[in-house]
Order: structure tokens, then sequence, then C-alpha cells
């Protein structure tokens, strides 16, 4: 049996994340010895790292509360059920790589429309263009003859 410092040190992560699991429903202590602390098991240990597995694959918690009801019913339930709970999240991933992508590509665009001089950014073409929404009429300006 661990004490809950113990598991969380076991398996990589802080006593509280370990209790904000527990929180979120998604793991509960074996028992409670008669101090009132809580003790986890081996099963509770392997379901610990079953979070972290699915944690770092990039599931939602409660992705993750979701897996762990079929993984307990695994009998009952279809391997398509599961592969749909791991499709739902990669769309959900691959929209965030366009989203981050788009997000770099203008990025890129604003960055090369400014000269980054030393001067005043009264006549900054990044600030102008997200004032406007238009590219700046001024690109690359010279703060030289400023």
């Amino acid at each position: 049996m661990y004490r809950i410092g113990e598991l969380a040190k076991a398996c990589g992560v802080k006593a509280d994340t370990l209790r904000f699991y527990e929180k979120s429903g998604l793991i509960a202590p074996s028992i409670r010895n008669e101090s009132g602390y809580r003790l986890y098991g081996e099963q509770d240990r392997r379901r610990l790292e079953f979070i972290i597995r699915a944690k770092s694959v990039g599931f939602s918690l409660m992705d993750i509360g979701e897996l762990l009801a079929l993984d307990t019913n695994k009998a009952s339930v279809t391997c398509q059920e599961v592969k749909a709970v791991a499709d739902a999240k990669l769309v959900q991933v691959e929209q965030k790589i366009m989203e981050l992508t788009r997000f770099r590509e203008n990025l890129k665009a604003l960055s090369d429309i400014c000269c980054g001089g030393p001067r005043s950014a009264q006549r900054c073409a990044i600030l102008e263009t997200l004032e406007s929404g238009a590219p700046s009429r001024h690109e690359h300006h010279d703060h030289r003859h400023e």
C-alpha cells in the first residue's frame, strides 16, 4: 500500500496532482487507515499511470474519464468505441495544429512588415495593422528620417 506522497513520487507526479485527479473523479484511494491517511494499492498505481500516459498524448481529463470507464468495462465495449475517443482527440489536435500554423503565418507577416528599429513606435507597422486591420502604408519605414 502507498500513502499519497509515496504513490505520487513513484509515478513522478506531485501529491497535489493526485489530489486533483481525485477531485476530478479519476482516481480514489483504495482505503483510509485509522489515522485517516489515504492508502493506495497496485491497482490505483496502474490507474494513475494510465492517467499520466493518457495526459501525455493530449487527452483531457474528461477524455480520460471516458477512457477509464471504457477500460473498466472492456468486456462489454468494442475497440471501435475506444478508437472513436482517440480519433476525436486526433481531429481536435489536427484542428489546433491548423490554427497554430495560421497564427505562425500571421505573426510572421506582422513581423516582416516592421523595421524593428530603435525609435518611437508612433508609425509602427505592426501596431497600425492591428489598429486598422489593414497593412501599414509605410512598410519598413526608416527611423533615421523621422
